[in-house]
């Protein structure tokens, strides 16, 4: 499987994404500049953390606007997995790939600390390798993490089952029930604020993001097996 991970000017965490996949995960990955023109050779599409173009605005609002926005839209109406992390999600909400907006943290301050997420949907192409309900650590680095929707649209993520993840127990940032990840109808872009990249080894503190990357294989692997 290979992956692509989407680098913008002013992304930082794209050395650990692509640590993420390559050593840990064991697949294919290369990093895409913010003006290329096609993602088709790729697999699978990773929108890093940082502050791309500064973050000048709102977060992601100038990023929504690159080349590559484009061949990601493409991968994305073609059903390929799409992974926004942190900025990245923050980017995605911007383009209109999944629905709400990002504010700021209810502290005004900026977070970094390993949180506790519960899995609210394990019946995704992002989550399968863990259990409903399961309560994983991942760390969280973030101003703007406090995520908001209308009634309209949070009844709807709720009713289709596109709230993957929450926030257990804390609500770091004041996102909207809790909310720290969310997934398009379609079931294959998520946006989420926590680093499961950051979070793959022992060393790290953590592992338990790396099965959310495993998933993402699983479901490659399955949906392109052949059969004599």
């Amino acid at each position: 499987m290979k992956f692509a991970v989407v680098v913008f000017p002013g992304s930082n965490c794209d050395v650990d994404m692509y640590h993420a996949i390559k050593d840990e995960l064991g697949e294919e990955v290369e990093y895409i500049w913010h003006d290329a023109e096609s993602l088709d050779e790729f697999d699978a599409i990773l929108l890093p953390g940082g502050f791309s173009y500064g973050d000048y605005l709102r977060s992601g609002a100038i990023a929504r606007f690159a080349n590559v926005m484009k061949a990601i839209r493409k991968a994305a109406e073609e059903g390929k997995p799409i992974l926004g992390v942190c900025n990245g999600f923050q980017i995605l909400l911007e383009a209109g790939l999944l629905p709400g907006a990002m504010r700021r943290n209810h502290s005004l301050t900026f977070i970094c600390r390993s949180v506790a997420l519960r899995v609210e949907n394990n019946e995704t192409m992002f989550t399968s390798m863990y259990e409903q309900g399961e309560v994983i650590t991942i760390p969280i680095a973030h101003g703007e993490g406090n995520y908001y929707c209308d009634e309209k649209t949070l009844n709807q993520l709720i009713q289709n089952k596109q709230i993957v993840f929450r926030y257990e127990g804390e609500n770091p940032n004041g996102s909207l029930e809790k909310i720290a990840g969310i997934m398009n109808e379609k079931g294959n872009v998520l946006g989420m604020m926590p680093h499961p990249e950051r979070a793959v080894h022992e060393l790290l503190g953590s592992t338990d993001g790396l099965k959310l990357f495993q998933s993402i294989v699983k479901y490659w692997r399955e949906a392109h097996v052949v059969t004599a």
